[in-house]
């Protein structure tokens, strides 16, 4: 048997139960939104949007890769006006391959206001696919 004693049967279940966490629905105590213009001061959320922004740090600082979401793209020419947004920053990441300006994204995480922009660090994703 392995050093760590755990049958390797057991092993998976937790990264299975992890990654269907997302396709299953809303856990209990998460808000589902269908707009972020419903979006808490804080608590759990359940979102699906579009990532608008990215900003990539220079190396000099701590390793975070932060992505601006919103309900719908950006239509041709860009915005008119402001629009409710969410900030996802992935603590330890320089890049998320995969997330680029435009990427529909499912979300999940705790929201708190950092700077007074809605933030959730190190949130559950999973990339979409383009409608």
């Amino acid at each position: 048997m392995p050093k760590d004693k755990t049958p390797k049967a057991k092993r998976g279940t937790k990264e299975a139960a992890a990654a269907t966490s997302l396709t299953q629905g809303p856990q209990p105590g998460t808000q589902l939104l269908t707009s972020l213009s419903e979006l808490p001061q804080r608590g759990r959320i359940d979102h699906h949007g579009y990532v608008e922004s990215m900003t990539i740090l220079p190396p000099q600082q701590a390793p975070a890769f932060s992505v601006t979401v919103v309900d719908h793209p950006a239509p041709p020419g860009g915005r008119r006006s402001a629009v409710p947004h969410l900030r996802l920053i992935f603590v330890g990441q320089r890049r998320v391959p995969g997330l680029v300006a435009g990427a529909r994204l499912h979300y999940v995480g705790m929201v708190a206001p950092i700077d007074s922009v809605p933030t959730i660090f190190n949130p559950r994703y999973e990339i979409l696919p383009a409608k």
